[in-house]
């Protein structure tokens, strides 16, 4: 009896680990895209929650803007993030790939 109880609890260890680890690589690496209105490059750093209300850092052709998230919606491909540059005092809608 141990043996299958200590194997239905291993099941489920390598499951919650493998879904952890698969979560952790998707937001590990940098989201690229572009400004729409100006073709810069852009990217949002890993570790950067990109959700509405939100205050994000973003590299603009090197160098950082914090921004803050308006609205986000997909868009084909590709989302689009409407944000407020508190840099520039602009309001910007950057094109992400997916």
């Amino acid at each position: 009896m141990e043996i299958k109880k200590h194997g239905k609890g291993m099941k489920k260890y390598v499951f919650t680990s493998l879904l952890m680890l698969s979560f952790y690589a998707t937001t590990a690496s940098a989201w690229d895209g572009q400004d729409a209105n100006s073709g810069e490059n852009v990217e949002i750093g890993s570790g950067e929650l990109v959700r509405e209300g939100e205050n994000i850092n973003v590299d603009v052709n090197g160098r950082m803007h914090t921004m803050d998230v308006k609205n986000m919606r997909s868009i084909g491909s590709s989302v689009e993030i409407e944000v407020y540059d508190n840099e520039t005092g602009e309001t910007k809608t950057l094109e992400m790939e997916r």
